[in-house]
């Protein structure tokens, strides 16, 4: 049978089978693959040293027969003055990947700015710039599962078994974009180990105590002020550490973030109690820059503005507040439990935080689509009492604080 558009057309797989090749009767060697799931790719098979070997040629769908034909008559001339085809094609795949990591990072990084949220974005950047930095002078081709396992260990061993698993997934996706774009044959990070044991999550919830030392014991700088305004407004690190001027609004007293800015790509408003407008009013202005903390571009256009710094900044006050194991996002949670311990309802406090679980999940969701303002507000104010209270009782030696209201805020 000669392959023609039209009897390339009739062609299909024998019964029970999921692939066959069919060859052309012109040129022994040039064929065309069936698979299930209907793809048709001409291919062309050969000798070489008493092995067997197939390369692809291109699918039918964009490549014609007569066109397929021809490029299967010039390998195979090649092959009889004593050429590899498929081995030329992966010494070319080699070639072209000759930049070294840190390049294709580069590339990857700007084609995944025009696709990712921001936080992602920054996430993306800081593994495979920083955690995988060790690696950007390997070429790509050249990475092997073994070399990406020993780094992987040494990134949990610095950064903790999270880190090492969000620095896993960012590494799998540059190759396999890698090998789309034909850069590579194979991704070195499948197989390699995870490093989280799937244990449940934290539930560490700071004493007041606690909580008044890390106060006390923060500097008098951007990660100071960063770190009182996730205290007083409960709110997620990088929400807090890229606000920018334009999000807040002293004369309403109410911090607005952006749909893209929150991590339910929903638009959330944050009231002000007096000890958060404080901080905000007493920070300095900063001529040409959106963001109010960090040191990034001016023009706030950059995509990692905001704050930079967190793990030497988290290191350093933990030097001054000896109070065990924690972490930032232990203030959150800290928050919440307070503030139910004060008397704030669920609702309102899910409001606060912008959760949506509970009673925003669901139908609920769709038809309560009240935002809780003065509720929201009202909850702000009365925990930062509350913290105000605390920092003065340490600071005093005393233990004054609020008590649970007998009537619920928000109620």
């Amino acid at each position: 049978m000669k392959l023609t558009r039209p009897s390339i057309e009739r062609l299909a797989l024998p019964p029970g089978k999921n692939e066959a090749i069919f060859f052309d009767d012109d040129v022994p060697g040039f064929g065309l693959r069936l698979r299930a799931g209907g793809s048709r790719t001409f291919i062309v098979q050969y000798a070489l040293g008493g092995r067997q070997r197939r390369m692809a040629i291109g699918t039918a769908r964009v490549l014609d027969a007569a066109k397929a034909r021809q490029t299967a008559r010039d390998l195979l001339a090649r092959v009889r003055l004593g050429h590899d085809p498929a081995a030329d094609r992966a010494e070319a795949r080699v070639r072209a990947s000759e930049d070294p990591l840190g390049d294709v990072v580069g590339r990857f990084l700007t084609r995944q700015g025009r696709r990712l949220r921001p936080r992602s974005y920054v996430d993306a950047k800081r593994y495979l710039e920083q955690y995988w930095k060790p690696l950007h002078t390997f070429h790509l081709a050249r990475i092997s599962r073994a070399t990406v396992a020993a780094r992987l260990g040494k990134i949990a061993d610095e950064h903790g078994p999270v880190s090492a698993d969000r620095a896993r997934a960012a590494l799998s996706s540059l190759f396999a974009s890698a090998i789309g774009e034909g850069l590579c044959d194979t991704n070195p990070v499948i197989g390699t180990n995870k490093h989280f044991d799937g244990a449940k999550s934290r539930d560490r919830v700071l004493a007041d105590r606690e909580l008044a030392s890390i106060w006390h014991a923060l500097p008098d700088s951007d990660y100071g002020e960063i770190v009182k305004l996730l205290i007083l407004t409960g709110q997620r690190r990088e929400e807090i550490g890229a606000l920018r001027r334009s999000e807040v609004d002293l004369e309403e007293t109410v911090i607005t973030l952006p749909s893209d800015r929150t991590k339910n790509g929903r638009p959330h408003e944050v009231p002000l109690s007096k000890p958060a407008l404080a901080i905000l009013k007493s920070h300095p202005s900063r001529a040409g820059r959106d963001f109010l903390f960090g040191d990034g571009p001016r023009n706030g256009s950059d995509r990692q503005g905001g704050f930079q710094g967190w793990s030497k900044s988290k290191a350093a006050l933990d030097r001054q507040a000896v109070i065990g194991s924690w972490r930032l996002h232990d203030v959150r949670r800290t928050v919440a439990t307070r503030m139910a311990e004060l008397g704030v309802q669920p609702h309102v406090i899910e409001a606060v935080l912008n959760h949506i679980s509970g009673h925003k999940a669901g139908v609920a969701g769709v038809y309560n689509r009240s935002s809780y303002a003065a509720e929201k507000r009202a909850a702000l104010e009365l925990w930062g009492k509350h913290v105000q209270l605390l920092i003065d009782g340490e600071k005093h030696g005393d233990d004054r604080r609020i008590v649970r209201l007998p009537a619920r805020a928000g109620k």
